[in-house]
């Protein structure tokens, strides 16, 4: 595996790997990998002939009061972890090398960027929209995978790459790939490090409280009442408070008032300590 941090050397090593017309697969990271990055390359070495991995921690779409400087970073376990897997190619770069003197772009994504972490992080996608538009830019991958444990994020880059004609990847070859759960079915996460014992054994209360309300709106209950006991005991079992909980169209990600036959998900954002968990899940 080779690892890139500038442009100049990613460039000669993505045209090195592409010189033959090779399927490209890309694996955006911010790093601290655990088994669910490492399950997005195995499922880019699996539909495409070569793979990359960036590893950045991207400044734009942290918030004021958020754990930027506190965010894990760990790049030659990382890195260790990314050769064994098979990559092809690390792509590493530091923060002038991604925003040099001078950088005043941002893409901002309307509609679904909107609402749920849209509402109560200001600004994130437009982070995280502009980091990959630059990212599919720089890598040129034919495909890009990403979990769908964050799954607003990954309506907003699909949006951005329809919007924007990125025609390599193009919206229908980024991937989503299902979310991977610890034994206790808590979606994995970096940020799960930060909880205690005591937050990390009742984060388990998260996932399950999920499937209780998905089985209630399956049941043909509304979605108000079925959230309304999801947070009740979110809050019973030691979480902070819970930013939103929605049963939402899964394509445009507006909330519904009840399963209406269409592709849906429930998702929900909630603290525990000073710790705060995504996840979502398929409903209908």
């Amino acid at each position: 595996m080779q690892t890139a941090h500038t442009l100049d050397m990613l460039r000669k090593e993505v045209a090195r790997l592409r010189a033959d017309g090779s399927t490209f697969g890309l694996v955006p990271t911010m790093g601290a990998l655990h088994e669910g990055h490492l399950t997005l390359v195995r499922r880019a070495r699996e539909v495409c002939d070569h793979v990359a991995a960036s590893i950045f921690v991207n400044p734009a779409q942290f918030g004021p009061n958020e754990d930027l400087d506190a965010y894990p970073r760990q790049l030659e376990a990382d890195a260790a972890m990314l050769k064994a897997e098979g990559c092809d190619l690390l792509w590493a770069p530091d923060v002038t090398a991604m925003y040099p003197d001078g950088f005043v772009t941002n893409i901002s994504v309307s509609g679904v960027s909107e609402g749920l972490c849209g509402a109560s992080r200001p600004g994130h996608f437009d982070g995280v929209a502009t980091v990959v538009c630059k990212l599919f830019n720089q890598v040129l991958p034919t495909h890009a995978f990403f979990g769908e444990k964050d799954f607003q994020q990954l309506a907003v880059i699909r949006a951005m790459a329809r919007d924007l004609d990125l025609t390599q990847p193009h919206v229908h070859s980024i991937i989503g790939v299902p979310t991977v759960r610890e034994p206790d079915g808590l979606a994995m996460s970096s940020r799960n490090r930060y909880l205690s014992d005591a937050d990390r054994a009742a984060a388990a209360t998260l996932p399950r409280a999920m499937k209780a309300a998905i089985a209630r709106f399956e049941a043909g209950d509304a979605a108000a009442p079925a959230l309304a006991a999801l947070e009740n005991e979110l809050l019973s079992a030691g979480f902070v408070s819970v930013d939103y909980a929605v049963l939402a169209d899964s394509a445009s990600l507006v909330p519904l008032a009840a399963l209406k036959g269409t592709p849906a998900r429930l998702i929900v954002a909630a603290r525990i300590g000073g710790t705060r968990l995504i996840d979502n899940m398929a409903a209908g």
